[in-house]
């Protein structure tokens, strides 16, 4: 579905002005378009201009295609959207695939030289007002540092452009090495913390929390594996053979001073703020678990959920169903219930979680879920980590009512992606099915729907009818404090590292970690990817733990599920799940439906286009390409 990303910079005034036969009555300003000195001149214009540099966030994480179906958490059920390039491991500098879901390149850059516009204008801004003034400024120095970090993420080393290019001039410049762009990135960040400080904190706009977050974050990655050189060519047969190291990673240095900058910056925001009922002792119960993560993943965006889940926001992406002040910012974001939800719903079943991430949900007494023990091959949704049924729809789970043409079919409002003995020694499909009667071009391929970040509140049953408008979490406390966890155990603060994860899994009813050593490290990782799951940073972990060719490489899995009667029982007519009258079973099977997955060390980071370098010689290509 194409969203329309259009941002209106200023305000369209028409004045009825007498007209005359003075000889400057042709000496007029275009009515449809606003001069630089008035832009900077009036502080509504130049706050509108910076919103306009947020404006290149786009929707957030909540584009039709997620980062998410790059990952082993979920896959893009519709083909043909060059998503296959990816995940196939056939990217090359002509061919980078979807140009959706990665942030490209060039709309980077575009998005920095907006930011250098208002940090090289704002200065000279001649509006009364400093304490705006000074607001602006600190977060245009956040932004580009938010766009500046993207660049790092996604492709490494970049040109290091402080100002806005004027015509005719040279364009072409070097990319930065790693190490430099990490330092210019916190010289920015370390500007907005200052400049931020004591600025009132309104939703969807930068504060001083959110650049210490974003620090947090950056100093994190600085440290992993991917960014420390030998580590990265011991590990990688791309960056074994690449001689120019130094534009995506650390070629030597104090590793251990790194991990210790990662952890006094997210131990500074722990310090600083709190998220939402990290003050536990102990486990709640499984319910209680399940209602918190889901008020974490609303923010505080729905008529359901605890609104003092906001807690967890240090900068988000806020969205609205009309295009309003609070938001200021291209209308979108407002449909990923349709994008993602079932097709009995009349939903487009985009990103659909996958077996991979349903597997490692543990049970609730904290042990693996295992397919070979019989009893939890048997339910293998029961006794699960909470946060499961928080953020998978599975066969059988409860959800909102059905619109009015299918409740007839399901007035049970259940999820049903298998297929089911009707006593005549047939099946008949679930109705969120690819068999379904119901638009069975947008079911679901792996059995599996999202639940998280949809809007469970009953009055938008079709995710149509009325537009959901939950905010995207660029940066959350819980992100943080998983930084925290991570640095900490890599500076042998195992104490530390455990208290704080256990701090998280008492808020969704799991037991405490006791581990230590590699089993911590493993713990902690997986605690991160359900704790994040479907935030975009499977993605990055992946590939800065450097465990990719594990993750993307093993390909991905999918449930069939299938329910025969009960001797003697007879079928619920319309179908509803029973395990009183049906014998389900479960039988994960490899996906041989629209993508097969490899792995390819190149994929670490994004080819920089072959248009890119042809316009800029002085780019050196990423490894592998």
């Amino acid at each position: 579905m194409k969203k329309e990303r259009i941002f209106i910079l200023g305000l369209l005034v028409v004045a009825m002005l007498p007209i005359s036969c003075k000889e400057d009555f042709l000496d007029t300003q275009p009515l449809d378009k606003i001069s630089a000195d008035a832009t900077w001149s009036d502080p509504a214009l130049s706050e509108a201009f910076v919103f306009n540099v947020y404006a290149s966030l786009n929707y957030g994480g909540f584009e039709e295609e997620g980062l998410a179906s790059l990952t082993d958490e979920a896959m893009f059920t519709h083909s043909g959207r060059n998503i296959n390039v990816i995940n196939e491991g056939t990217l090359s500098p002509a061919s980078t695939g979807n140009t959706v879901i990665i942030p490209q390149w060039n709309e980077l850059f575009s998005a920095v030289r907006k930011a250098n516009i208002a940090l090289l204008e704002l200065p000279n801004s001649t509006f009364e007002n400093d304490e705006l003034k000074e607001r602006l400024t600190g977060e245009s120095h956040f932004l580009r540092a938010y766009y500046y970090h993207q660049l790092m993420r996604y492709y490494g080393g970049a040109p290091i452009i402080e100002r806005p290019y004027a015509l005719n001039e040279d364009y072409t410049a070097p990319r930065a090495t790693y190490s430099e762009l990490v330092d210019f990135v916190l010289a920015d960040l370390e500007n907005a913390i200052t400049m931020l400080d004591g600025k009132q904190e309104t939703a969807g706009r930068a504060s001083k929390l959110s650049a210490m977050a974003l620090k947090s974050r950056v100093l994190l990655y600085a440290a992993s594996d991917l960014r420390d050189g030998p580590t990265a060519q011991a590990n990688s047969t791309a960056h074994g053979s690449y001689s120019n190291i130094d534009l995506v990673a650390y070629p030597s240095g104090d590793r251990d001073a790194r991990w210790m900058a990662a952890k006094e910056a997210a131990e500074a925001v722990l310090n600083t703020t709190s998220g939402y009922k990290l003050d536990l002792t102990e486990p709640v119960t499984a319910e209680e678990g399940t209602q918190n993560y889901i008020s974490i993943a609303l923010g505080g965006g729905s008529a359901v959920g605890d609104a003092a889940a906001r807690s967890e926001l240090l900068f988000e992406r806020t969205h609205s169903p009309l295009f309003t002040q609070e938001s200021n910012w291209p209308l979108g974001g407002i449909h990923q219930g349709i994008n993602n939800g079932p097709n009995g719903y009349h939903n487009w079943a985009g990103n659909t979680p996958i077996q991979n991430l349903v597997d490692d949900y543990q049970m609730m007494d904290g042990s693996s879920f295992d397919w070979d023990n019989p009893e939890h091959a048997a339910d293998p949704y029961s006794n699960r980590d909470p946060r499961l049924k928080a953020t998978i729809l599975y066969d059988g789970a409860d959800w909102k009512p059905r619109p009015s043409d299918v409740a007839g079919m399901d007035p049970y409002d259940q999820i049903q992606t298998g297929s089911y003995a009707n006593g005549s020694g047939e099946k008949i499909p679930g109705i969120d099915t690819r068999d379904s009667p119901i638009e069975n071009w947008n079911g679901s391929r792996t059995g599996y729907y999202v639940r998280k970040f949809i809007d469970p509140d009953p009055a938008i049953a079709d995710n149509q009818s009325s537009a959901q408008v939950i905010p995207w979490p660029f940066l959350r406390y819980t992100e943080v404090v998983l930084n925290y966890v991570e640095a900490a155990i890599e500076t042998g603060d195992e104490d530390a590292a455990r208290n704080w994860m256990n701090k998280i899994r008492f808020r969704v009813g799991m037991p405490e970690i006791t581990a230590t050593g590699t089993d911590l490290v493993d713990a902690y990782r997986n605690e991160r990817r359900i704790e994040l799951a479907y935030e975009e940073h499977r993605y990055h972990d992946a590939r800065r733990w450097m465990i990719a060719p594990e993750t993307i490489g093993q390909g991905i899995r999918v449930i069939n599920v299938e329910a025969e009667l009960k001797p003697g029982a007879s079928p619920h007519v319309p179908y509803k799940f029973d395990k009183d009258v049906y014998d389900y079973s479960y039988t994960v099977v490899p996906n041989t439906d629209n993508e097969t997955r490899t792995w390819n060390d190149k994929m670490y980071f994004m080819p920089i286009l072959r248009d890119e370098i042809n316009r800029n010689e002085q780019l050196i290509q990423n490894p592998g390409y």
